[in-house]
C-alpha cells in the first residue's frame, strides 16, 4: 500500500511515523507549509495519484472544502481526518452520491472512540426511556488545536440527539437558558492534552459520565491507517468510522 499524506501537521507526522514503522511506503507527502513536504500545492494532482493507492488526510478546516470537491471529481481512496467541515455535509454527499473516488471520514479514527461512540448511544436510549436526565458534552484539547467544538464532540453531541429528545445540538459558552431540546458542547482549550471526550447524563437523583481520555495520538494514527487498508477495497462512495468498525464490533 503506497501512502500520500496531506497536511504534514503532528498528526500527518505521526502517520508516517508509524506506517514507515510497519513497513508501509509513504510515496507522498503534500503541504504547502512543510519544508519537508515533497508536494507544496494545496491540491493534490494527477501526478500524485499516480504514486499513491491511499490518501491520508489530516490539513487544516480552510482548505478542507477544495479538496473535498478535488478528491470527488477524481478517481482516488481517500481517508478524511480533517474536521470543520461538517456543516458543508450535505454538500459532499451530494458531490459523492456518483463520485469515481472511494472517501471515508471521521473526526476521530481511534477504535476506543469508536467503541465510546456506542456506549454513548446506548446510555442514551436506555436513560431516555427512564427519563429525567439532561446531557451535555465536555470536550478538553491542546492549545493549539484549531477547531472547537472538535469533530468527535460533536460526534458525541450527535449520538446523544439521535438517541434522546434532545433533538439539537449548540456550542461554545451559553449567556441565556438553555433550551431544553439541546445538546449543549463545551470545549476547553489547555497545554498539550490529547484529547479527552464526556458524556454528561444529570438528573435531580444522580449524575452519569462516560469519558474516553487519549493518552497519546498513535491511536488516532493506526486508525487511520487501518481505515487506509480498509478504504482500499471499498466500491466508490462515501463512508464513514462507522461502516468500517460495523464489521469489528457487535450490533
Amino acid at each position: 500500500m503506497r501512502i500520500g499524506i496531506v497536511g504534514y501537521g503532528r498528526m500527518g507526522r505521526l502517520i508516517r511515523e508509524i506506517a514507515l514503522g510497519e513497513g508501509m511506503e509513504v510515496t507522498r507527502v503534500v503541504d504547502p507549509s512543510a519544508h519537508e513536504a515533497e508536494v507544496t500545492d494545496r491540491v493534490v494532482d494527477g501526478q500524485v495519484l499516480a504514486q499513491c493507492d491511499v490518501l491520508i488526510e489530516f490539513s487544516s478546516p480552510p482548505a478542507i472544502m477544495e479538496h473535498l470537491r478535488w478528491y470527488a471529481a477524481h478517481p482516488c481512496r481517500v481517508v478524511v481526518g480533517t474536521t470543520g467541515w461538517y456543516g458543508n455535509l450535505p454538500e459532499v454527499e451530494e458531490l459523492m452520491a456518483h463520485a469515481p473516488s472511494s472517501l471515508i471520514y471521521s473526526g476521530n479514527y481511534s477504535l476506543g472512540v469508536a467503541v465510546f461512540l456506542r456506549l454513548v448511544r446506548q446510555a442514551s436510549r436506555l436513560l431516555d426511556a427512564i427519563g429525567g436526565y439532561d446531557a451535555g458534552v465536555l470536550e478538553m484539547h491542546h492549545r493549539s488545536k484549531a477547531d472547537a467544538p472538535s469533530g468527535t464532540a460533536l460526534m458525541v453531541a450527535g449520538e446523544i440527539a439521535s438517541a434522546t429528545s434532545q433533538t439539537g445540538i449548540v456550542t461554545g459558552t451559553l449567556h441565556a437558558r438553555r433550551r431544553q431540546d439541546e445538546v449543549q458542547v463545551a470545549s476547553l482549550r489547555v497545554g498539550s492534552l490529547a484529547g479527552t471526550h464526556t458524556a454528561i447524563f444529570d438528573s435531580e437523583a444522580d449524575s452519569i459520565e462516560l469519558t474516553h481520555r487519549a493518552r497519546t495520538r498513535g491511536g488516532f494514527a493506526k486508525g487511520a491507517l487501518l481505515a487506509a487498508g480498509w478504504i482500499m477495497d471499498q466500491k466508490p462512495g462515501l463512508y464513514t468510522i462507522d461502516d468500517l468498525v460495523g464489521g469489528l464490533l457487535p450490533g
